[in-house]
């Protein structure tokens, strides 16, 4: 009896003791998932979400530590210069972002992978931003402020833009500090509300003009084949001619010689 009691003791201890670990390790693993990123400062929402805010903290890189049940991020006012693929991979309550008043100049293919079915709202204004990505907004369907952006409106803006599922309203923050070419003049001007200007007209042209070259530099080395053809079979027959004429001559010898030798 004295050992069942000890051995029943022994194993309440242990059952304890794993259970207190599991609900320390839950702790840790949920504190890690829901504490707020170092050096920003985070807000609970009235819906249960948290509000991360990280403007003005000169920041280079976007943080890696944002919780997951984070609903807005603000990191406006940095010095972001990318967006790397996947930077908000796991963010799935994520409604608003806004990266406005960086020095971000490039947009990686996936850089808002995975906000697609939650993201409303897109802030990029204010930045440095020359080249449309449509890659960079694969799945997105928010509403996005492109506004103050150095944009290039060139061929390949036009053929991207057909290609993204942002609100159409946001595209027409696009507004073209630089063409190409040049001398279209669109600088100014809202790409999307100037339907008429065709900034692939000049790609198709060199298209149209490097087909019309290589069609004519096959035709050339056909008639130069040609040619050469047609020459050398005249050679062949000039020479096949001569030949031909040749023969009634050498057969006329030929004859007059026998006749000779009869006769002797």
């Amino acid at each position: 009896m004295h050992l069942a009691a000890v051995w029943l003791l022994r194993y309440s201890v242990v059952m304890c003791l794993l259970l207190h670990s599991l609900v320390l390790m839950a702790f840790c693993f949920h504190h890690a998932a829901t504490t707020c990123s170092k050096r920003c400062y985070c807000s609970e929402t009235e819906s249960g979400g948290k509000t991360m805010r990280c403007s003005n903290l000169q920041l280079t890189e976007i943080p890696e530590d944002i919780p997951n049940d984070t609903q807005r991020v603000y990191l406006d006012f940095n010095l972001l210069s990318a967006v790397p693929t996947n930077a908000f991979a796991g963010l799935t309550h994520l409604v608003e972002l806004d990266l406005s008043h960086n020095e971000i100049s490039q947009l990686e293919p996936g850089a808002f992978r995975g906000l697609g079915s939650s993201l409303q709202f897109l802030d990029l204004s204010s930045n440095k931003l020359v080249n449309f990505n449509p890659d960079a907004f694969e799945g997105l369907r928010a509403r996005a402020n492109l506004t103050n952006n150095p944009w290039l409106c060139d061929c390949n803006l036009q053929m991207a833009l057909p290609r993204v599922d942002l609100e159409p309203a946001s595209l027409t923050g696009i507004v073209c500090q630089t063409s190409d070419p040049e001398e279209i003049e669109v600088q100014g001007l809202a790409f999307l509300l100037e339907p008429d200007i065709d900034l692939c007209v000049v790609m198709k042209r060199t298209t149209d003009v490097a087909m019309l070259v290589v069609m004519f530099g096959w035709f050339t080395m056909v008639i130069s084949y040609l040619v050469y053809y047609v020459r050398a079979n005249q050679e062949d027959a000039r020479r096949h001619l001569e030949y031909l004429k040749s023969l009634p001559s050498r057969q006329g010898k030929s004859e007059e010689s026998s006749t000779i030798s009869t006769v002797v």
